[in-house]
This record gives structure tokens, sequence and C-alpha cells, in this order.
């Protein structure tokens, strides 16, 4: 959570939230970009994705976010980073 909050502000990276709308609703880290990692268009928002760009990615857990930062590096991505914990982790750091 530490590395994740210091590249988010320092290194410029895009931070891409792949919960549902749903999580999304019970909040969310500062300027995400919003992505359904069960949408019926992942794949295709994903490849609209600039891969040159620096990727922070987080789900609930973290499950999701690793699956799509895999996906993401099979894409050409050469900066994706995964949030270990997902949200959960980062809003119990926050919350303190």
């Amino acid at each position: 959570v530490e590395t994740f909050d210091k590249l988010r502000v320092k290194d410029k990276y895009v931070v891409l939230d792949v919960r549902t709308p749903e999580e999304w609703a019970e909040g969310i880290i500062e300027n995400a970009v919003e992505i359904d990692f069960f949408g019926d268009e992942f794949d295709e928002k994903l490849k609209t994705l600039d891969p040159k760009k620096k990727y922070l990615v987080y789900c609930r857990s973290g499950r999701r976010s690793g699956k799509t930062a895999q996906k993401m590096q099979g894409m050409g991505f050469k900066h994706v980073m995964n949030l270990q914990g997902g949200y959960l982790e980062w809003s119990k750091a926050h919350d303190e």
C-alpha cells in the first residue's frame, strides 16, 4: 500500500480500478479509471489504454487486479503493478 501510494503521486501512474460498479459505490481511490472486470467490454476497454503509460491496478482483494495485470503485460504493457490486498488493504491503511 505504501509503495502504491508513493508511485500514485510521484511517478504519474494511471490508477486502474477493475471492481464492479457496486464496489465503486463503496469508495474509490482518487482519480482512478474504472473498468469493470466482469463487464462485457472489459477486453475492449483495456485495448483503448495507452501501453506506454504506467499503471497501478487494484480490485477488492487483489485477485482480479492480478489477473488484469498479467493480461495487460501479455498485451504489451511494460509498466503494470498490482495492489496486493486490493482496496481492502488500501482502505485499512487510510482509515487509521
